[in-house]
């Protein structure tokens, strides 16, 4: 697109003349401006992901995956359905799960509470619960003794520790006149989890056969079987082949209806907070303009002498381009690599500036995240560089076509 010529004066051009170091720090704070815009892009992306990543190992590495359930009945036999299911090269882990709404008394306060009836040995093919206990065990969940894991936050909001009684009450359909009645159960504390998300407040685990009880159904039934998938971001899909699968009798529901609004809102903040961040680097890309339009006026004896040698407008206006492109191309290669390099260690700047300052950016006993989290993804970094690059191009397109309808008579008429 351009020819040698055009290249080397175009370079050249990139340094104003020595009595105007005005267009050299207006070409300078282009550059500088275009290396933060896409320095804090990078950043800022991958800071976003590493959120992502953490919402998503901790919130779906508790809640199912898939649960397969029976459409209409309960799952008298969970292990020879969880057998079929395992068959799937898609599944990794299987095991059974009853969901139940109620409310925890204790002490006369009460909170709502989501309970899931499992299975302590099969629930480590499904869910993380069992790295992230915090006092108590999972094993400490046994058949019959009415035993309770809450979240840390449910246990502090209660005062809660191990040993302590708390009352499930759970509403249960009657013939009474209101048509619903309260269920009562004792709970005992045998466990706390955290897992550093709003699940720390809204959920607890008790055994299957004591779910079971409290529903009034036989020991060994369940809701269903919970699943645990390869890839469940394409769960809703993967769900439906296993009831397919499986024929006539069964039901599926996935993360994406009980957790999908949470993630959408966080790829939809992560999109709106690019956008703002590419408008920063727009403004630096178009200083580019602000800079090549006095340089052309700098220039005009210079192009009025081009002109006049034979050089075309088209290479005009390529010589042009060439200087923009370079300032834009600098200061994009140099806000990436520095964004690269942010990016890797953010997690330890950040820790080394609450050693310095003393002071806990991400409390623990605030944020459910106490570290700042980061992963580079090379699609993002890719679209950044690409999008500061095109944005630098284009802003070199209108002050190089003003210097090739430059006109050699009158810039030199008073020459």
């Amino acid at each position: 697109m351009f020819r040698p010529l055009s290249i080397f004066i175009g370079s050249r051009y990139t340094r104003a003349k020595r009595r105007n170091h005005f267009i050299s720090f207006i070409s300078l704070t282009s550059m500088i401006g275009l290396s933060l815009g896409v320095l804090a892009m990078i950043i800022v992306l991958s800071v976003m992901n590493g959120f992502q990543r953490e919402m998503s190992n901790r919130i779906l590495g508790m809640v199912p995956h898939a649960v397969i359930a029976g459409d209409g009945r309960l799952v008298d036999d969970w292990q020879s359905l969880a057998e079929q299911l395992r068959a799937h090269p898609g599944v990794l882990g299987t095991a059974p799960i009853t969901q139940l709404e109620g409310m925890l008394s204790y002490r006369g306060s009460m909170q709502p509470i989501e309970i899931k009836g499992i299975d302590p040995k099969a629930e480590s093919e499904v869910s993380i619960l069992g790295s992230k206990m915090v006092a108590g065990s999972l094993d400490d969940l046994e058949a019959g003794e009415s035993g309770v894991i809450v979240g840390l936050m449910t246990a502090r909001r209660f005062g809660l520790k191990l040993g302590d009684k708390l009352t499930l009450i759970v509403p249960e359909l009657s013939d009474a006149p209101g048509g619903i009645t309260p269920r009562m159960q004792r709970l005992n504390v045998v466990g706390v989890f955290k897992v550093g998300a709003e699940l720390d407040g809204s959920l607890a685990m008790i055994h299957r056969a004591d779910a079971a009880q409290i529903l009034r159904w036989q020991p060994d039934q369940v809701e269903g079987v919970r699943v645990r998938l390869a890839d469940l971001y394409r769960a809703p899909q993967l769900a439906t082949e296993l009831v397919a699968g499986l024929g006539k009798g069964y039901r599926s529901e996935d993360w994406s209806l009980t957790q999908g609004s949470l993630f959408s809102a966080m790829k939809m903040e992560k999109t709106m907070i690019g956008l703002l961040l590419l408008l920063i680097v727009a403004v630096a890309a178009f200083n580019i303009i602000a800079t090549l339009i006095m340089v052309v006026a700098d220039k005009r004896t210079d192009i009025a002498i081009l002109r006049t040698l034979g050089a075309t407008p088209r290479q005009i206006m390529a010589i042009f381009m060439v200087q923009g492109s370079i300032i834009g191309m600098t200061g994009t290669l140099i806000g990436t690599v520095l964004g690269v390099l942010g990016a890797m260690n953010v997690s330890a700047l950040v820790a080394w500036l609450e050693n310095v300052s003393g002071q806990h950016i991400f409390s623990s006993d605030v944020y459910f995240i106490s570290t700042l989290p980061s992963e580079l993804r090379l699609q993002d970094v890719l679209l950044v560089t690409l999008a500061a690059l095109l944005l630098s191009f284009l802003a070199t397109v209108y002050p190089a076509w003003r210097a090739a309808q430059t006109q050699p008579a009158e810039a030199l008429r008073y020459e």
